[in-house]
Parts: C-alpha cells; structure tokens; sequence
C-alpha cells in the first residue's frame, strides 16, 4: 500500500531519528518487565516508553492496562491492588508457551522477566546506564487518582534529579511526560516546567489540524493512523515549532513513511530491527 505524501525536503542537518522502546523491546520480552528494558537498552534505543498507574497503597507501576487481567495471572483494576499483591503475580509467562492461570513456581523464574516493575526501579534501570537513555513516561487517565498519579510521578523524577537543572547550563531534559490528557500535562507542567511534555494523539481533530498543541506542551505525540492519513501534519507541526513523536511504529512501511515525512522519534515494539533500517546499528 502507497500513501500520498506532501512534498518535503529531507531537513539536511537534522539529528538522527530517536526510537524508543515501547514497553521496552516489547515484541522479545514480556511488556514493562525489567528484562525487556534491559534488552531494549542492549539493542541500542535512544528511549524506553513506559505507562504508570499508581496502586492502592501509593506505588507507581509499569502497566497499560486499567486492570491485570490481559498482562498476569491475576484479576483486577491496578488502582484497587496494593503492590504487595501485584508482587505475588506472574506478569511475563503469557509471552511464552505454556502460560497458565495459576501461580506457577516462582523458584524456577527469572523474576525480570516475571515481576511487576515499578516506575522506581526503571528510574534506576536508566540511572545505572553506561550511556544516556531517555524515559518518556505516560500518565494513563482517567483514574480514581486524578492528580495523585503526577503528584507522584514528579516527586519520583525531583528524587532522581530530572526536575531541577541546578543552574547547569548543559543541562537538557533525559525524561519527558507524555499523556492523551491535556489536563495531566498541565500538572506536570505547573509542578516541574523543566520536563516536556508530549501530547498524544489517537485522532486528528480540528483544533490540532493545523500544527497547534494544548499551551506549554511542545511534542506532538500522533499515532501512525494519522500520518497515514494526514502525512502532510507532520510538516505543519515543525512549522509550528513543535517535534514529532510517532506511536505505535512496527512495520518497515511505516518506518521508512516517518523518515520520509522527517518526524524526530518513532516510539515502536522493536527498537534493535528499525535501527537497522534506519542506518543507525
């Protein structure tokens, strides 16, 4: 399948596209386990992309879905499950065979590839890093918590050092705030102004047709269905000085579609295969 494409230059001069690991190297590793941000980090991605959503008793964690059904052996909304119950439950032996909905033997796991991962111990996954790797964190509404979610979530970033520059003129950002809420990026704005925020798209509505974003935020975040179908936006983001962040990239079509288009990172399940094609490992 072909798409129309507006006439653009190649933007001679720009860095190199950023990919980012979705969930980690979600397509090799169980989704937001420790072991697939390690691999994620191994196969060279520039980013890890991580979902939080705080536990009853206060926790972030990494995990997309509202409840824990579809990720674990378990059952239930996240929001309602202190940590200490999320740690009893098997969160990986569903990307392989054999997965069963009873607790199997722990003893005979590796518990990366198994535990529940919380938003601390990326923190110091990233921190541990023997080169610099980018976090783009996404806050996941709505919630019972509201405001809790990114009352925490700037507290756990302020703790590892990615709130405040400290006067460093060298200073650039490592972590960024993304969310379909312009409401949770207006918070994490007003509480921590250093961290971008990136605003993600499922549609193209009209008021955000013409390049435009909510006031503050300065990432486009579009899904692929709407360069797909609009490859003409990503040229009217830049103009409108904004960069351009592209969920859920996976398919070498759509790959080589953001490189001609010029976006600035692709955020995909297999950062090792779209580095490869595009000429970057």
């Amino acid at each position: 399948m072909t798409y129309a494409r507006p006439a653009q230059d190649a933007r001679p001069g720009r860095p190199a596209i950023s990919v980012i690991a979705h969930r980690g190297a979600s397509e090799d590793a169980p989704e937001h386990t420790l072991a697939a941000y390690r691999k994620a980090i191994e196969d060279g991605a520039d980013a890890l992309e991580c979902d939080v959503r705080l536990t009853a008793d206060g926790h972030l964690v990494c995990v997309h879905d509202r409840r824990v059904n579809r990720t674990s052996n378990g059952r239930g909304s996240v929001s309602a499950l202190e940590l200490a119950d999320l740690a009893m439950l098997d969160f990986g032996s569903w990307k392989g065979d054999g997965y069963a909905n009873e607790a199997p033997d722990r003893q005979h796991e590796d518990p990366e590839r198994t535990s529940v991962l919380t938003l601390e111990r990326l923190l110091e996954l990233v921190a541990d890093a023997d080169r610099r790797v980018e976090l783009a964190i996404e806050t996941k509404h709505p919630t019972r918590w509201a405001g809790q979610v990114e009352e925490r979530l700037v507290e756990l970033l302020a703790r590892f050092g990615h709130t405040n520059p400290a006067m460093r003129t060298d200073w650039t950002p490592s972590v960024r705030v993304m969310s379909f809420s312009a409401r949770s990026l207006h918070r994490v704005r007003a509480a921590a102004p250093e961290v971008p925020g990136v605003y993600l798209m499922q549609f193209l509505t009209p008021r955000h047709r013409d390049g435009r974003l909510p006031p503050g935020v300065g990432i486009a975040g579009p899904g692929i269905r709407i360069l797909r179908s609009h490859p003409d936006y990503v040229a009217k983001a830049h103009r409108a000085g904004h960069r351009v962040h592209v969920w859920t990239v996976n398919d070498t079509a759509d790959v080589e579609l953001c490189q001609e288009l010029g976006v600035d990172a692709v955020i995909t399940n297999r950062p090792k295969q779209v580095r490869i094609q595009l000429g970057l490992g």
